[in-house]
């Protein structure tokens, strides 16, 4: 599989509402960081899933180095 570009190398802080469905952007490549455009289409890369229980500001990986999980885990402090 191919490596993903890092979109920046911190998170993005994004208001997102509860219970709504959310794509996050495996790829790196989408103009609507972090969430997905479509730019992943033809290679490796699937939008991520997800939904949050509690609307509020969340912190979304954008760098794309952690495991393709949506929230940050912190994997910017390694690059």
């Amino acid at each position: 599989m191919s490596e993903a570009v890092i979109a920046q190398e911190f998170p993005y802080m994004t208001d997102l509402e509860a219970g709504k469905d959310y794509y996050w952007c495996s790829c790196g490549k989408s103009s609507k960081q972090p969430l997905c455009d479509g730019s992943h289409k033809g290679s490796d890369f699937t939008p991520v899933k997800f939904q949050v229980d509690k609307a509020k500001s969340y912190a979304l990986c954008g760098c794309k180095r952690n495991d393709g999980q949506p929230f940050c885990n912190g994997a910017h402090n390694r690059l």
